[in-house]
């Protein structure tokens, strides 16, 4: 009797943790918890996967939400000594194409630019708005 009742406590306790687990791990922030509309154009990431990888993304936003764009690119996928680079358009470019070497993308749409956000290898993050032709 006695044994029945320490294991049915066990049983909860650990049923109990289950639960909080998978709920946490379910409910967890993403890129649609973000207040802005964020669509991804383009990306890139490069085919070494014994050296640094690459990865670049050209992505559309309709506002300028700063603190949203850099928590954009905290979601975006890193790797330990690669370098993800996320760059934030205003307008809908359905033709860019994305390379490895800078600047990554065409000169021609460097006016649609709104920002650049950039996880190096070490893990350091900088964020940088472009002013270039914005009003």
């Amino acid at each position: 009797m006695k044994t029945n009742y320490w294991f049915y406590l066990i049983a909860t306790v650990v049923g109990i943790l289950v639960l909080v687990m998978v709920y946490d791990s379910l409910s967890q922030p993403g890129v649609a918890d973000l207040k802005g509309d964020y669509r991804e154009l383009a990306k890139f990431r490069n085919e070494n996967n014994t050296g640094p990888v690459v990865r670049v993304f050209a992505v559309y936003t309709g506002e300028r939400l700063w603190e949203d764009m850099r928590a954009y690119g905290d979601f975006m996928p890193h790797t330990k000594y690669g370098n993800t680079r996320v760059f934030f358009f205003d307008q809908e470019l359905e033709d860019i194409r994305l390379s490895p070497e800078p600047p990554h993308f065409d000169a021609r749409y460097r006016s649609a630019c709104l920002a650049k956000y950039e996880k190096s290898a070490m893990g350091q993050v900088s964020f940088q708005q472009f002013p270039f032709d914005k009003p």
